[in-house]
C-alpha cells in the first residue's frame, strides 16, 4: 500500500566538483558548474509545492560552493529539513557560517586509522575530520559519522564506534557500499559479513537501515517486481539546473528546469519516465542506498517494516521526527 504519493526528498547537487578522489566514486571526475542562487530560490519554492520535506545539498563536495550557507538558510526559512555530507576538509573553515543551518550533518570517516581512511579517499583528510568533530561540538552542533562499509574496513567499525563516536556522543551511520555504472565498490559482503553489520546496527548510537541489508540478501532491486521508487519519491537536480531521471547514478534523461520545476515534474513526459522507476534494464540488482531509503518509506512493503525501527531511532536521536510528522 502506497502511504505517500508525492516526492519527499530532493538530492540537490550544488556541484560535481570535489577536493577528494574517493576510489568508490566517479563524481569527482566530472567537469561541473556551480548552482546559482536565483535558481535555488525558484526551485525550493517549487519543491515546497510538490510536497518535498528534506533537501540534501550534495556533490561532489558541497562545501566547495561558497553560497552553501545561503542555500541552507533559505531552505530552513521555507521549512525544509536539511542534510549535508562532507569529507571535512573545509568544514572547520566554514563551520561558523553553517552553524544552526544543517539538521543532519554527516562527516565521512571510513577507518580509525589515518592511513587507511586517507588512502580510500585519495587525499589526506582524516585529521580534518577529527578537527571538524571538535569544532562542531564547540559550536553546539550534533554531527554524525558516516562510515561507508566495505569488506576491507569491516574490522574498523568497532574502533570508529568505540574510539571516535562514543567519546564524542556521535551517531555512527553504517552505509553499505554500492556499485553503479562502471564504479566498482569492491567484493560484495558475504552472508556472514552482512549478519555482522546487521548485529552492529542494533547497538546504541548506531544507525543502519536494515532494509538495505535485506535488499542485498534478496539480490537487489528486480525489474520484474521493483521496490525502487526513486523517481516518485526523490527529485534530483544537477549543478546545470536540470531535473535528472530516474536518479543520478543511473540517470537516463535530463530536463532543463528553466524556472518551471513544478510544471516540469508534473508533465506527461516526466511522469511517463518516472513510471519506469525500478524497471529499466540498469535497475536490475540495484542497491543504491540514497534512493532505496525514501523508497522504503512510502509504501508498506516488507522493506518498509524492516527499515522502520532504524528510521525511528535516527529521527528520535536527531529530534526531526516532530517536524516530519507535522508535514
Amino acid at each position: 500500500m502506497r502511504l505517500v504519493r508525492h516526492p519527499v526528498l530532493c538530492n540537490y547537487y550544488v556541484t560535481y566538483r570535489c577536493n577528494a578522489k574517493c576510489s568508490f566514486c566517479d563524481i569527482w571526475e566530472k567537469p561541473s558548474p556551480y548552482i546559482e542562487l536565483a535558481d535555488v530560490e525558484r526551485n525550493l519554492r517549487d519543491l515546497k509545492r510538490l510536497g518535498v520535506s528534506v533537501i540534501d545539498f550534495t556533490g561532489g563536495e558541497p562545501l566547495l560552493h561558497r553560497q552553501l550557507p545561503e542555500f541552507l538558510a533559505l531552505a530552513h526559512e521555507l521549512g525544509f529539513i536539511t542534510t549535508v555530507t562532507t569529507n571535512g576538509l573545509l568544514y572547520p573553515k566554514y563551520a561558523e557560517r553553517l552553524r544552526g543551518k544543517v539538521d543532519m550533518l554527516h562527516f565521512s570517516l571510513d577507518s580509525s586509522e589515518k592511513e587507511q581512511h586517507d588512502r580510500g579517499r585519495g587525499v589526506a583528510c582524516f585529521d580534518f575530520v577529527l578537527e571538524s568533530i571538535r569544532v562542531a561540538r564547540e559550536l553546539g552542533e550534533r554531527p554524525d559519522i558516516l562510515l561507508t562499509v566495505f569488506r576491507e574496513n569491516l574490522d574498523q567499525i568497532e574502533a570508529v564506534y568505540r574510539d571516535i563516536c562514543r567519546p564524542n556522543g556521535l551517531m555512527l551511520i553504517l552505509n553499505p557500499a554500492f556499485e553503479y555504472n562502471a564504479v566498482d565498490a569492491g567484493e560484495q559482503l558475504t552472508a556472514a559479513e552482512l549478519d555482522y553489520v546487521s548485529a552492529f546496527g542494533k547497538r546504541p548510537g548506531v544507525y543502519l537501515n536494515e532494509g538495505f541489508m535485506a535488499l542485498r540478501r534478496d539480490g537487489g532491486n528486480h525489474v520484474a517486481a521493483p521496490v525502487c521508487r526513486a523517481a516518485s519519491t526523490t527529485l534530483v537536480i544537477s549543478p546545470s539546473n536540470e531535473l535528472v531521471l530516474p536518479c543520478y547514478h543511473l540517470g537516463t534523461k535530463r530536463f532543463p528546469i528553466e524556472g518551471r520545476l513544478y510544471e516540469l515534474y508534473r508533465s506527461d513526459e516526466v511522469q511517463q519516465l518516472a513510471a519506469l522507476e525500478g524497471r529499466l534494464p540498469q535497475c536490475e540488482g540495484c542497491t543504491i542506498n540514497c534512493y532505496m531509503q525514501p523508497s522504503f518509506a512510502v509504501e508498506t512493503s516488507k522493506y518498509f517494516w524492516q527499515a522502520l525501527p532504524s528510521t525511528l531511532k535516527y529521527n528520535w536521536h536527531k529530534g526531526t521526527w516532530k517536524r516530519l510528522l507535522a508535514r
